[in-house]
């Protein structure tokens, strides 16, 4: 049995426990000794969060302990990422990163088993702030996304840069946050890995959210027994899998975790030729569904949902469309098809902040500008999938 699967389905694993050397680590202000700390391998699923927010754009910390409820509860997630893209980290101030990086530790105790802080800014100042805060308050680990205004161009200006951030909290486990569709940094993580632990002796592992498929198998081929490898593409989850990834990293997990732990559930029994065919029936649906971009926009949503059922009887024949229709409701397939659909119509933030707002029940708000509010007409769309597919009733 994986260790991706023994933590998605919240079974204890025997996991690799090595014990980090104490080291130094060099800053302007004198050297740092870096403590050991066990290496406890991050795996499982793990949900980006949202920040809740009220609607004149404050953030809210009030909701934060149903949240955490709900998802353990609820989504069966016991793993947490918090002030990442999916919690608009970047678009809040560092005093309000701190408030809720508190506030999620707090009301995570006892409850959670890891809360990662993401602590990257475009400032090292900031984030090295951002990071020696997050260690005061015991969190599980922080995590660095690059710099992507003045980016770093080589393997060795990015290793500095993060080094320089984990050496303000020389007891914390520490992550990269490999993100290069959004930061333009697209240095190979194979290159980053080697070595990497010499540089930074807390270093964990990568958060690798990237469709660069080649690219994280030779990760896992190579550092697979010794880093976390969590992957960041929720609607190829099962790709990632199947080359050995230790854990993900998603938003959609935040309210379609227990349908995802359900999945790598089935997928855990080996039978990978029926995956396959689900993983095929998925994608008719989804092509099936690309023929109506053209004219999305101007259905109405009775239209809409007239129209996709009309689809989704149409999908490959014989035994298959039975076990297709069944598996949309509890596998994989639910997921590919409700982010390939509603990725058509701009499924950014504000529709997944939305998402979990209909599905949990948790008053969430609106996200922050520049990004804006989800129109009523998106709303009604996404509400219309969610229970074609089952997720809501």
């Amino acid at each position: 049995m994986t260790a991706f699967r023994e933590c998605a389905v919240g079974i204890i694993a025997a996991v690799e426990v090595e014990q980090l050397s104490a080291q130094e680590v060099s800053r302007d202000d004198g050297p740092v000794t870096t403590m050991a700390i066990p290496r406890n391998k991050l795996c499982g699923l793990v949900a980006a969060t949202f920040t809740p927010m009220t609607q004149d754009n404050e953030i809210n910390l009030s909701v934060i302990g149903q949240y955490v409820d709900y998802l353990v509860k609820v989504q069966g997630i016991k793993n947490i990422f918090v002030n990442g893209t999916t919690g608009e980290g970047l678009s809040l101030t560092v005093e309000e990163r701190k408030l809720l990086a508190e506030e999620w530790i707090s009301q995570g105790k006892d409850k959670l088993d890891r809360v990662i802080i993401h602590v990257g800014s475009l400032s090292i100042k900031e984030s090295q702030q951002l990071a020696k805060h997050a260690a005061e308050y015991n969190a599980s680990g922080i995590a660095v996304i690059s710099p992507f205004f003045f980016k770093p161009q080589s393997i060795e200006a990015l290793t500095e840069f993060l080094k320089e951030v984990a050496s303000a909290a020389p007891s914390t486990p520490f992550y990269y946050y490999h993100l290069p569709e959004f930061t333009g940094v697209s240095l190979n993580m194979v290159e980053l890995l080697d070595g990497i632990e010499k540089r930074i002796p807390t270093f964990q592992g990568i958060k690798f959210t990237s469709s660069d498929l080649l690219e994280f198998g030779q990760c896992v081929h190579k550092y697979q027994d010794r880093y976390a490898l969590l992957y960041g593409k929720d609607e190829v989850l099962l790709s990632a899998m199947v080359l050995g990834a230790s854990g993900a990293v998603g938003s959609t997990y935040n309210y379609i975790g227990n349908l995802c732990n359900k999945m790598l559930t089935v997928t855990e029994k080996g039978d990978f030729n029926m995956a396959r065919e689900y993983q095929l029936c998925s994608q008719d649906q989804i092509v099936c569904l690309l023929s109506l971009r053209s004219h999305m926009e101007n259905t109405s949503t009775s239209g809409f949902i007239a129209s996709y059922e009309c689809i989704f009887k149409t999908g490959r024949e014989g035994k298959l469309l039975n076990e297709c229709n069944r598996i949309f409701k509890t596998t994989q397939a639910v997921v590919q098809e409700f982010i390939g659909s509603v990725n058509r119509f701009g499924f950014g933030v504000a529709e997944n902040k939305v998402t979990m707002i209909l599905v949990s029940g948790i008053p969430l708000g609106p996200p922050r500008l520049p990004l804006l509010e989800c129109s009523e007409e998106k709303r009604a769309k996404i509400l219309a999938k969610l229970k074609i597919l089952g997720i809501l009733t």
